[in-house]
């Protein structure tokens, strides 16, 4: 007998994750990618599930919303944390990944699956077979189209930031020095002190510092873009207040200057970008700004007077769709049943966020082609509770992008001692035994 077959469009990390949980449910596979013979503005490499912000994958503890995400999927075999745990370079409590290794060991996989078929070509529409959207947040404009006028789908868009990166070599570590806050984990950040006279001066450099042309994103609209809180660029949470950064990426509490023995007044943190430590990007430094304006105002930070940069910080659109009353729980169409979406179109925001919606989608779109019953995951999961959120929202009567926290889990119905971290643990611990139980692949 054979096969049903399952389309994946786009080889994201929501799409790869998909298009691994349909195969390993028992589904061929079509895996459409339009790389390389087409990028986005953001993407440069050949390989699947490219990084283009940040190399974080945020914290690894399960007293953390993303961290028990993570921890339900590797319980589940996500490909995405097989991946990340297989090519993480150190970063304290995170988990960061060499982006390159991390590409390559999920592409090899990828390829090399018997039932996954890779289809190098840009699809601009879906067919009438089982079929899931992960064309990300850099969608092309045909596939926009069509999900918006085919589909009847809300169109929005709004705009993500990347930080720079910096060749190692090039810092000054008589002036920067390793640590991590608190001392928590290794001391794998570099870490660049200011004074109050160093930080005021940078300040006043980055509020004034010139931006970026945007280019034109909708052909409808010429309104000023809107920007996700999670990727802000550092100069426009910069323009929210002379202290704002201070509380955000220089954030000096827990990291003491060798040199003096006392917190500075500001810290700016480098990370690892890859396994041998030659490049570090400026944590919490997504930009809009120039290339040369990134060049003269952050070499204003000491330790980074001599920086090269080995790639600037870029700007480019995302669009997701307004989820709620669009998809249901499975991250399918309500009006379209055999459609699903997956990544940051549907409202999840954040690396895992997307893969995670990417596991929900190719896990149900499968077992829709196999004539089985749908998973819903319990809300009392991480992953459940973020598909909960995309398919009937918030509160508010907007519907925003959202990353994994554990506001929108089901609560536990009593009270916990011990703070925060208990209560979180707690929820956490739930989660976990029902992830237990689950036995799709068993």
């Amino acid at each position: 007998m054979d096969k049903p077959i399952v389309e994946i469009i786009g080889a994201g990390l929501a799409g790869c994750e998909a298009a691994w949980q349909a195969a390993r449910l028992g589904a061929h596979v079509r895996l459409y990618e339009m790389k390389p013979k087409k990028y986005t503005p953001a993407h440069h490499c050949e390989g699947f599930a490219e990084l283009v912000c940040s190399n974080s994958l945020r914290s690894d503890s399960v007293s953390n919303a993303i961290g028990l995400l993570k921890e339900e999927m590797r319980r589940m075999g996500s490909l995405i944390m097989e991946a990340a745990d297989a090519t993480k370079v150190p970063a304290g409590s995170a988990l960061a990944v060499d982006r390159k290794l991390f590409s390559d060991y999920i592409t090899e996989k990828i390829k090399k699956h018997p039932d996954i078929e890779v289809i190098e070509e840009e699809r601009r529409s879906a067919g009438d077979i089982y079929t899931v959207i992960a064309t990300g947040p850099l969608t092309s404009d045909p596939m926009a189209d069509y999900i918006r006028d085919e589909l009847g789908c809300d169109d929005l868009h709004f705009f993500d930031a990347a930080a720079p990166i910096v060749d190692f070599s090039s810092i000054n570590m008589e002036v920067a020095f390793f640590a991590s806050r608190y001392d928590k984990g290794d001391a794998d950040y570099i870490n660049c002190p200011m004074s109050k006279e160093q930080y005021e001066a940078f300040y006043e450099a980055l509020i004034a510092a010139k931006e970026a042309e945007l280019k034109q994103f909708d052909k409808e609209s010429q309104k000023a873009p809107n920007v996700f809180e999670g990727c802000m660029p550092v100069e426009v949470m910069a323009k929210r207040g002379r202290d704002t950064l201070l509380f955000g990426p220089l954030k000096p509490v827990g990291l003491v200057d060798p040199r003096t023995g006392r917190e500075a007044y500001a810290v700016v943190q480098l990370r690892k970008e890859n396994i041998e430590g030659t490049m570090f990007n400026l944590v919490g430094f997504q930009t809009h700004l120039t290339f040369e304006e990134q060049r003269r105002v952050f070499r204003m930070i000491p330790g980074l007077e001599e920086a090269q940069f080995l790639r600037y910080g870029v700007m480019h659109r995302n669009t997701y769709l307004n989820s709620p009353g669009l998809l249901d729980e499975r991250y399918a169409m309500k009006k379209h049943p055999n459609i699903f979406f997956a990544g940051q179109m549907t409202g999840v925001e954040g690396y895992i966020e997307s893969a995670g919606s990417g596991f929900v989608a190719g896990v149900n779109a499968a077992l829709a082609a196999l004539g089985k019953e749908p998973m819903i995951f319990d809300t009392k999961t991480m992953i459940g509770a973020m598909a909960a959120y995309v398919s009937h929202g918030g509160v508010s009567s907007s519907f925003q992008p959202m990353n994994a926290n554990f506001g929108i889990i089901e609560p536990l119905g009593y009270k916990v001692k011990g703070g925060k971290t208990a209560k979180n643990e707690a929820l956490a611990a739930r989660s976990l035994d029902i992830i237990s139980e689950i036995d799709l692949f068993k």
